[in-house]
């Protein structure tokens, strides 16, 4: 027997889905920019190791590579540090301060600085907030056909700008007149 009403319909409940108010949005965007401010500072010398890093790198790479043509060549390679206002740097005001970058040339006439004649191998630009000093002071270091680079010890100690060889971050690159190169932590001197 059938039922003398109709089916009611069914009455369904709309259920909004939806995102976030404003509001919540906003105090989100604010602990996260809480959390970076205080984040960023604790950055700060993991940063200034990295490019402390890098530039030894760079520099032991460039001073081995040097070395290689040097013997290849049969001496006549130097090393030389870029002049002040390199490419807008200002860290090559003394003899002993690299920090412009450098370049390796074929030094045919043995002067120490390169002619438009003279065959450039390698340019490195300027290291950007970072003071390279060499030990002994020179604009320059000259190959010989053996890959020596003189008698004595050079050393270059490479540290950030602002807090300088006291910051955790300096190394020092020490080459042995045979070639042999080290790094080692801090401003030190080589032996």
């Amino acid at each position: 027997m059938r039922s003398p009403h109709p089916p009611l319909p069914c009455k369904r409940k709309l259920h909004l889905t939806g995102g976030f108010t404003i509001v919540e949005l906003m105090v989100v965007v604010a602990i996260l920019a809480i959390l970076a401010a205080l984040a960023a500072p604790s950055f700060a010398p993991i940063v200034e190791r990295w490019r402390v890093r890098q530039a030894v790198e760079g520099l032991q790479s460039t001073l081995y590579y040097a070395r290689s043509e040097a013997i290849k060549r049969g001496g006549k390679v130097v090393l030389r540090k870029n002049p002040q206002d390199t490419e807008g740097c200002q860290q090559a005001d003394l003899v002993q301060a690299w920090g412009c970058g450098w370049f390796v040339f074929v030094d045919t006439n043995d002067n120490g600085t390169r002619q438009a004649s003279e065959e450039l191998l390698q340019t490195i630009p300027p290291v950007r907030n970072l003071d390279v000093m060499r030990t002994p002071s020179g604009e320059f270091l000259r190959f010989d056909r053996f890959g020596m680079a003189g008698a004595n010890m050079q050393s270059f100690t490479i540290s950030p700008v602002g807090p300088g060889v006291t910051s955790p971050a300096t190394s020092t690159l020490c080459m042995s007149s045979g070639g042999r190169i080290r790094v080692l932590t801090g401003d030190v001197v080589c032996n």
